[in-house]
């Protein structure tokens, strides 16, 4: 299967990251390299490039889409919350610039192997790791979406489907889910649509949101603990980037752009301690300067083009 992934906020990052000549990136989403084309062009010719994805497909297009700045690169295959043992483990440099594109590809949505679309009836999995995710990385996590819906109380599945995908009807879902799998296990994404249907109302069907989408982001979310490798990963990217190196993210959810936004706003203050303490004591002070005073969404333009880019927000903040 062909790698398609348009980059989101392109000339954005650009714009904002300001690649300079020898500044070297680690790209922890690399996709299908379209970020890290355009900035390993700016930082010619001997700026470096470790690019990490969990994609084996995306790995292998990406490889032949930069093959001409193959020798200023190291890809590897991983998790970004893993991106210190990964640097040590490729003997990588010193990184000025730190990015992180957060959305699912065209390539993923459409891949029956994860079942992270509604649109296709496949297994319950959405573990993510593309077509050829592997025995090692498979065997490294045993959480699936089949293994939450069928064994998770149903309180944990409502608060799931409540705080990840802020879903209105996460208490009427959560009680179907339960009642479904007395009869039958829940396997695969046909009957977890049914579910969800019979649990809402006829009028939330005509919205424009597809009914299923926040429970099915929900669970992708739980079962690959992205909010939570997102939240760790910031603080040790700003331990080890180099002072005036930039970090940019750009996500797709509010929950996303609420810990960046956060992470942000406290690492550019020099004292985070609470209005009820009169004088400091936290001894906090700032090392980061915020570049996107606010979030850059996409022009009209290029949402007509790419849909999928509606929804993103880069945020850059740099190491002082």
């Amino acid at each position: 299967m062909s790698y398609f992934h348009i980059p989101v906020l392109l000339n954005e990052v650009v714009k904002f990251i300001n690649p300079k000549q020898g500044e070297n990136l680690i790209d922890g989403t690399l996709g299908g390299g379209g970020h890290s084309e355009a900035i390993l062009e700016k930082t010619s010719p001997d700026g470096k490039l470790l690019g990490i994805d969990l994609d084996d497909e995306a790995i292998k297009e990406s490889k032949e889409k930069l093959k001409k700045y193959a020798e200023r690169i190291i890809f590897k295959k991983g998790n970004f919350k893993d991106f210190i043992e990964i640097k040590k483990e490729s003997d990588f440099c010193s990184f000025d610039i730190f990015l992180l594109d957060l959305g699912i590809s065209s390539q993923q949505l459409n891949n029956e192997a994860l079942g992270i679309s509604f649109l296709k009836n496949a297994p319950l999995d959405m573990r993510m790791g593309g077509a050829n995710c592997g025995a090692n990385y498979r065997s490294n996590n045993y959480k699936t979406a089949e293994h939450i819906l069928n064994n998770w109380s149903e309180d944990a599945i409502r608060l799931i489907l409540k705080n990840y995908g802020e879903e209105r009807y996460a208490k009427n879902i959560a009680k179907e889910i339960i009642k479904e799998r007395k009869i039958n296990k829940i396997i695969n994404t046909r009957q977890l649509v049914k579910i969800i249907s019979e649990a809402t109302p006829a009028k939330y069907k005509r919205q424009r949101i597809h009914f299923a989408t926040r429970t099915f982001q929900a669970l992708r979310i739980e079962v690959n603990e992205e909010l939570k490798n997102l939240e760790n990963v910031l603080p040790q990217v700003l331990e080890n980037i180099e002072v005036g190196g930039r970090i940019a993210v750009i996500s797709f959810h509010s929950l996303e752009d609420r810990i960046v936004k956060r992470f942000f706003q406290k690492e550019s203050k020099d004292c985070v301690c609470g209005p009820e303490v009169p004088v400091c004591v936290c001894q906090h002070r700032k090392r980061l300067e915020i570049i996107t005073k606010k979030p850059i969404v996409a022009s009209e333009e290029e949402v007509l083009e790419n849909p999928r880019a509606r929804s993103g927000k880069l945020r850059v903040a740099r190491r002082i």
